[in-house]
């Protein structure tokens, strides 16, 4: 597009919006009443009109005409006029009669007839103009049905143009009137191709697409000179409106990679102009291909997100450190160019996505120039553990705490008292774990803000050793929830934030849940009830017992409350109780086990009696059939000592292979093993097991067969065979008849970390953080409190405050450390290295 063009289209589309968002006075886009004889005789050549015909205006057509009026100042700015006509009473004309009377719109190109609505597709602004439009770009606009259908179009336009490919859920909606306005605009430039296919849309590999919601992707067909090369597809990633619609179009024609060979303050490209940050990629005339390669690779993965530009050094003279090879430039006036080294192109996207990044990337590389000389004589700056690494690169991260409350010795009584469920996290400001910890529990603050009932608040043990004392806390970190009248609860769970707020919400109802009517029940079963955990999906247990199985029942209700946040339990106990067990072929004492929504439930006879039988039985039975393993969920798999059967993906499971795996799972073997899948999307992680399994990562998806408990041997699957459930079998049965060969054998040397562990003790002795004035000077008779003690039994040594320190906090009130982690944490230049935090 030539930019005489493309200056016409920008302000053609600007005067639009102004056209748009100029208010309306009346209705003066609508013509006057004519007759049919002065409507058909005035109509124009190739100008298009949109009629209805009407003898007299009825109650019921009078929202219809609303609407109608409503779209003529709309459909004028695409040259389309609105006419209402008269129809004399003894007109009995096509259009005139009794049975079409309001019943149809019509509309005209000239005098020629190009399409009959009915007028109840005619329901607001949105579908008259979407409509309108769209019959007459009918032969514009493509509408397909299939994928083959759309890579057809894709195929004829390679090297030729581009496709506008756009999903709505439906004709006549805000969504299509947007695609129709963009169309009628852009339509001599790119192609545009329409669906209200969902299943065209799953087909075009977006993942996981809501096809509850519009959808429109740019398929750059122009750059595929090759017929076998496939159009690369951009996704529209706001919602479908004309304004970002018009703003992806012009994104998608800048050029990929821009070059530049002056300041880069002095540069503006179209990125900028929409709000977009500019990457610039640092090149120099020796490695010119290799950067411009490196920088066409990142722009496509930010295509949309960012411009890219290719900054030569040999022809700018640039006053940054020669080592630093990416430079970001934000749209905010004032903001300076930030020239930044970065490793992999991973670290540049996450540069655009990740705002904080910037700043963080900035901090390192100024403490890394003033400690490059003393971190190359000391290997003992590798962090060997990964919450410990992970909190020093974060450490001058402010976390979002305000959520959080922070209790003291005057309110941790009060607040408690007052709140009808308290979460307090018990943590030390000095140790890694906690404030990893502290991380995942501002997300849970972020996730429960504004639910009733619960209190977030945290106690910093190192400032108030005597609350932590008092509630029996002996290591860090630790969660308790208090509810009244009832003993506080400590929480043994994993820490991560989804972990921690189901366990939160499940501790607000009883565990089981006692119902009292069969509606309860199935509304239970359903996920209905209780309604504080309708919107939070769990699994719904429900145990069925009648009069004569109390001592069934006794150990159910105990097992509730050992499992009390960690699942949901209900339990029913009526006279119809029988009737409810028998509906899912089962007799009491029994579970009932809805997944999904109570799509299905799954009848299991209660036959343990002990309390450890039930939980153990519990926990089995809430184990998915053929679960995707996590970093989170493997523990509990692990326990069960069984050898895993895995398969290995690099994305979402295929539903032929799930299908033949699950109903190998629910077979008869399911006993002797655990049946699963493994996303190395989402689980990275994979890549790891893949390689200490085969020493490279082999083609995917790749089913494997491991006993980690007896002897881990490794063996694969035939990659020839098609993964189904007679093959499998097949293949087990020679694996147990000691006919296959293992690919590897796992080594029996137990995993330990790469350096040995870090000395807590020593290094609080080299530099102790400071003692609250508050805890050294307690008030009254109050005891003297005690050092905390370290995990493992050990009492940290205690240091005076110096008279300096002592000073310095009287003369600064409210600067001391209580309740203030994160910013122990990120305290400048306190150490260089890890074993002087």
């Amino acid at each position: 597009m030539s930019d005489q063009e493309d200056r016409w289209v920008y302000s053609f589309v600007f005067l639009l919006f102004c056209a748009f968002s100029i208010p309306t006075l009346g209705r003066a886009g609508l013509l006057q009443e004519p007759s049919p004889q002065r409507y058909f005789s005035g109509l124009e050549a190739g100008r298009a009109s949109l009629a209805f015909f009407t003898p007299h205006v009825s109650p019921d057509a009078q929202p219809f005409l609303e609407q109608i009026e409503s779209s003529a100042e709309a459909l004028q700015d695409y040259g389309i006029s609105v006419v209402k006509v008269n129809c004399p009473k003894e007109d009995v004309s096509r259009y005139c009669g009794k049975e079409n009377a309001l019943r149809k719109a019509y509309l005209f190109r000239g005098n020629i007839l190009i399409r009959e609505f009915p007028t109840d597709a005619l329901f607001d602004v949105n579908s008259i103009v979407a409509n309108v439009l769209f019959a007459l770009l009918f032969n514009e606009v493509k509408y397909v049905e299939t994928l083959a259908d759309l890579q057809n179009i894709e195929n004829v336009l390679k090297g030729k143009s581009n496709v506008v490919f756009a999903y709505v859920p439906a004709t006549g909606t805000a969504e299509h009137r947007a695609v129709m306005e963009a169309a009628f605009v852009y339509g001599t430039i790119h192609q545009f191709v329409l669906t209200t296919e969902a299943s065209l849309l799953k087909a075009t590999g977006n993942e996981d697409p809501n096809v509850s919601s519009a959808w429109l992707l740019f398929c750059h067909c122009q750059r595929a000179t090759d017929p076998a090369q496939p159009c690369r597809r951009t996704a529209l990633g706001q919602p479908l409106t004309l304004l970002n619609i018009h703003r992806h179009l012009k994104l998608m024609g800048a050029p990929l990679v821009t070059e530049v060979a002056e300041d880069p303050e002095k540069i503006s490209t179209v990125h900028l102009q929409l709000g977009l940050p500019l990457v610039f990629i640092l090149s120099q005339k020796e490695t010119y291909e290799a950067d411009r390669r490196t920088a066409e690779f990142v722009a496509w993965q930010l295509l949309g997100k960012a411009g890219v530009a290719l900054l030569s050094r040999d022809l700018v003279d640039l006053n940054v450190l020669h080592r630093s090879n990416v430079a970001l430039k934000t749209p905010d006036e004032g903001v300076p160019i930030q020239y930044l080294v970065l490793e992999d192109t991973d670290e540049v996207i996450t540069l655009v996505e990740d705002k904080n990044k910037v700043k963080q990337i900035q901090e390192e590389e100024e403490e890394e120039e003033e400690d490059e000389d003393e971190k190359e004589n000391n290997n003992q700056d590798i962090q060997d553990d990964q919450v410990v690494e992970a909190v020093s690169r974060d450490k001058k991260r402010e976390l979002p705490l305000e959520q959080v409350l922070v209790l003291t010795e005057e309110t941790f009584h009060s607040s408690l008292s007052e709140a009808p469920q308290a979460v307090v996290l018990f943590y030390a400001s000095w140790e890694a774990v906690s404030l990893a910890v502290l991380r995942s529990y501002s997300e849970v603050a972020d996730h429960l803000k504004g639910t009733p009932g619960i209190l977030l608040s945290r106690v910093n043990c190192w400032d108030w050793p005597g609350i932590c004392t008092q509630e029996n806390v002996t290591q860090f970190p630790t969660i308790k929830i208090y509810q009244k009248g009832e003993q506080s609860v400590t929480y043994d769970g994993m820490w991560g934030t989804e972990e921690l707020t189901s366990f939160i919400i499940l501790r607000r109802v009883s565990c089981p849940l006692e119902l009292t009517t069969m509606e309860e029940a199935e509304g239970y079963l359903r996920g209905e009830f209780p309604p504080e955990l309708s919107s939070h999906p769990h699994p719904s247990l429900l145990g069925v017992f009648s009069t004569a199985t109390s001592e069934a029942r006794e150990a159910f209700e105990e097992a509730g409350n050992i499992l009390s946040g960690h699942v949901k339990m209900g339990m029913y106990l009526e006279d119809d109780a029988l009737a409810l067990s028998h509906k899912y072929s089962v007799s009491p004492p029994a579970l009932l086990l809805a997944r999904s929504g109570g799509r299905s439930v799954e009848g299991i006879a209660l036959s343990k009696q002990s309390v450890q039988d039930m939980v153990q039985m519990i926990r089995y039975e809430l184990l998915d059939v053929f679960p995707e393993i996590t970093v989170q969920n493997l523990p509990r798999y692990l326990q069960l000592t069984k050898p895993f059967l895995i398969l290995f993906t690099d994305g979402d499971i295929s539903q032929m292979e799930s299908k033949e795996m699950l109903k190998l799972a629910k077979g008869s073997p399911q006993q002797v093993f655990v049946a699963c899948w493994l996303n190395l999307k989402k689980t990275p992680v994979g890549y790891g097991i893949l390689r200490s399994y085969f020493a490279t990562v082999p083609s995917l998806p790749i089913l494997v067969w491991v006993n980690l408990h007896g002897g881990g041997q490794v063996f694969r699957f035939p990659p020839e065979q098609s993964i189904t459930e007679v093959n499998i079998l097949s293949w087990l049965e020679k694996l147990q008849a000691g006919l296959e060969i293992p690919s590897s054998t796992l080594s029996e040397e137990d995993w330990k970390p790469p350096l040995p562990a870090y000395n807590f003790l020593q290094m609080m002795d080299t530099a102790m953080p400071e003692l609250s004035l508050h805890n050294s000077h307690q008030a009254g008779d109050m005891p003297a409190q005690q050092p905390p003690k370290i995990p493992g039994g050990h009492t940290a040594m205690w240091e005076e405050p110096s008279q300096q320190a002592m000073a310095e906090k009287v003369g600064s009130p409210g600067r001391d450390l209580r309740g203030t982690a994160p910013r122990l944490a990120a305290r400048e230049k306190q150490g260089k290295r890890h074993s002087e935090l």
